[in-house]
């Protein structure tokens, strides 16, 4: 009977659900931060060890996924990357929209803290385009080690371009390493509860939540646009690739691609986790190889809020009037400098000075803002990565469905 038993138990740890494995490693992390604060920062130790596994296995996966794909691709073989890019790029520009009228309909002031960060903010749009387009030339050795995943995913094509003519042998060679390197990917994964039991008991223990209730109204502006975007925008694009019900594959999308963001708070941690659901939901692999890799670059609908909301709160909080037309510049200046952020240390909260210089705020306010971003950044940071990834794979899964069924 004790056998019995615990081979029931190992089989739900090998093989049970991992989306209830994750939800007791959130409980058991969040009861552990309050009983033992000083257990939880010492135990979050496996958070870093989870999160740090998934970014190293993960551009030596999409570099060998993508040159195997490409290499083995036919000729007239069709894949969905054109129409997914257009959802990436119509996505992203419709959440700086919906923030914008966000902020409109309840604008918020800030008080401006006095922290400074040694940070240094891109000077413009060029700045950003520039540090991108360099990052596709980047060395691969370099853009490996570096997880610089315009430049993996420029020589995996290069090199699986250069494969096309290769013979058999050698893209079944390709194709084995692929199929290695996935298998090792499923092996991180199924220790995502334990990862994430070690980060939210440690985020907890260090940070608690009564930091962030002085910052309320900013929260539920920036949050409440990515509900909006997650829930009502997505699953309208959704419908139309697909013409039905979108919200089980949303849900889907949300339930075992965000949750597992919103705590590793990092799209190339998450791009392992997606490649497994794309997998999992039976996607073109020549398809999904690509657009999540390169989703985690340009599919930026939660840096495009994050820019947005924050820039208007410190024009809200100077008593700057904001009229139509320069709203409208904001949101595509934010949805091009969100498609930019990856390629620029910080991330989007380092692009925000670009978007106040539209309303003349000084450098030095506009770095205030910043400071304030990183404070809710525990909340921020972690909606803003489960929206982005969530949606990478979400897109990928409507386009290739669509094809599907034509």
């Amino acid at each position: 009977m004790k056998q019995q038993s615990n081979n029931s138990i190992l089989q739900f740890i090998t093989q049970g659900s991992l989306v209830l494995q994750i939800l007791i490693g959130i409980i058991a992390g969040s009861i552990l931060a309050v009983l033992a604060p000083s257990a939880a920062t010492s135990i979050g130790m496996l958070g870093s060890l989870f999160v740090g596994a998934l970014k190293a296995v993960a551009p030596v996966l999409v570099f060998v996924l993508v040159a195997a794909s490409v290499a083995s691709h036919k000729r007239g073989q069709n894949t969905q990357l054109r129409p997914i890019i257009y959802l990436y790029l119509f996505g992203t520009f419709a959440a700086s929209l919906t923030a914008v009228a966000m902020s409109f309909m309840f604008p918020t002031e800030l008080v401006l803290v006095s922290t400074e960060t040694s940070a240094n903010p891109p000077q413009g749009i060029g700045e950003v385009l520039h540090t991108l387009l360099f990052k596709i030339v980047d060395n691969p050795i370099s853009a490996i080690m570096n997880g610089n995943y315009i430049g993996i995913l420029a020589w995996a094509i290069g090199l699986g371009i250069a494969m096309h003519s290769a013979s058999d042998t050698t893209k079944t060679l390709f194709n084995d390493v692929a199929a290695g390197v996935s298998s090792i990917v499923r092996f991180v994964i199924r220790l995502a509860p334990i990862g994430i039991f070690g980060l939210v008991a440690n985020t907890i223990a260090q940070t608690g939540f009564s930091v962030l209730l002085g910052y309320s109204q900013l929260l539920l502006v920036l949050i409440g646009s990515m509900l909006l975007i997650a829930l009502v925008m997505n699953p309208l694009l959704v419908f139309y690739k697909i013409r039905r019900n979108p919200y089980p594959l949303v849900f889907k999308c949300l339930r075992e691609s965000g949750v597992t963001a919103f705590f590793t708070r990092s799209s190339a941690a998450n791009i392992p986790v997606n490649m497994d659901l794309a997998q999992r939901l039976k996607l073109d692999e020549d398809t999904y190889s690509v657009s999540i890799p390169l989703g985690a670059t340009i599919n930026m609908a939660g840096a495009a809020i994050t820019i947005t909301v924050l820039s208007l709160a410190a024009v809200h909080t100077l008593g700057i009037q904001v009229d139509f037309a320069t709203a409208l510049l904001l949101s595509v200046v934010a949805a091009v400098s969100a498609c930019g952020a990856s390629g620029v240390a910080g991330g989007s909260l380092l692009l925000i000075p670009l978007a106040c210089s539209l309303f003349g705020v000084s450098n030095d306010v506009a770095m205030q803002v910043v400071a304030v971003g990183f404070i809710i950044g525990v909340l921020q940071d972690s909606a803003e990565t489960a929206l982005n990834s969530s949606t990478d794979v979400l897109f990928t899964a409507a386009c290739c469905k669509a094809a599907e069924e034509k």
